[in-house]
């Protein structure tokens, strides 16, 4: 097959359907962003869960008598919690705060940019702790099991349940942007069997002549498919190009100060490059695919 003949007949198939090519591009964009959106969804909640895992600890906050009687965890029952804390498998490593300490801490960094209320924790005596830092937070059940009614334990808490709301909150919108995804794939899937069905009826006279000269069903329909192939890549094109610019526009404005206070991991470029990497591959085929299976169908001749 001649390179400039198809190319050709490619160029005009688009120019002769220009709205309906408009409408199908702006169309794979669009759904294409949604699938990218939500992809970027599950790579901030996956990041954001390994970000806090790797900082989680379990806090067993001791009762007001021991917290009052021993500032270095040498009597019973700290000394004991302690030791068995050290001994149990999982545990990395476990630290003794006592009510100084915790004040200090609550001044220094939980309200630092509070000032009245890291005033009043100064004022408020608060429990000594014992922070366990865990190998794997899934770990945490044999902790709370093992410790929580143990003489000596007031409160045993742990983050991990902080950051699976927080994961929840990405996979919700994750889910949404996937949802939104399928609704505009299908669309798209639609106005791509439409474009191909009309492409080839308006060039029906000519690829009947193709035809009857000589050449293959698949020399006359390759243009058609062609054409809904470079479609679809403008439309990842389009997405991509969304995408990057919807950091800085949207993503970074709307969570910037969490960004900056470390609270949620930041989105990077190579997070946008990973995700373009998958849908515009995902925009082709599905064109292609979906182009193929209307020329079998409605085109038999």
């Amino acid at each position: 097959m001649r390179a400039s003949f198809l190319f050709g007949e490619v160029f005009e198939g688009l120019r002769r359907n220009v709205t309906m090519t408009i409408a199908m591009i702006l169309t794979t964009a669009v759904s294409l962003t949604m699938l990218g959106g939500g992809l970027l969804a599950v790579r901030i909640a996956d990041k954001t869960e390994q970000y806090f895992l790797d900082r989680l600890e379990v806090r067993l906050y001791l009762t007001e008598d021991v917290s009052a009687t021993d500032p270095d965890c040498s009597l019973e029952p700290c000394a004991s919690l302690m030791g068995d804390l050290k001994a149990t498998e999982g545990v990395e490593s476990v630290q003794f705060l006592n009510r100084d300490d915790a004040i200090r801490e609550a001044k220094e960094k939980t309200f630092k940019d509070q000032p009245e209320l890291a005033e009043f924790v100064a004022d408020t005596p608060l429990p000594a702790s014992l922070r366990v830092k865990m190998v794997d937070a899934e770990l945490y059940p044999t902790i709370y099991e093992s410790f929580y009614d143990r003489p000596g334990v007031g409160m045993v808490r742990n983050d991990k349940d902080i950051v699976d709301r927080l994961v929840s909150l990405f996979d919700g919108l994750r889910n949404a942007a996937f949802g939104l995804a399928i609704l505009q794939a299908v669309a798209a899937l639609l106005l791509i069997a439409n474009m191909v069905q009309i492409a080839a009826f308006t060039r029906r006279t000519e690829v009947g002549i193709m035809r009857l000269v000589g050449a293959t069903r698949w020399y006359t329909q390759l243009p058609f498919l062609l054409e809904a192939v470079v479609a679809a890549l403008a439309g990842s094109l389009l997405a991509v190009v969304g995408l990057f610019i919807a950091r800085p526009l949207v993503v970074d404005r709307a969570l910037g100060d969490l960004f900056a206070s470390k609270v949620f991991p930041r989105i990077t470029g190579d997070d946008i490059a990973t995700t373009a990497l998958i849908i515009a591959p995902v925009g082709v085929v599905f064109a292609a695919l979906t182009a193929y299976a209307t020329l079998r169908y409605y085109v038999r001749e």
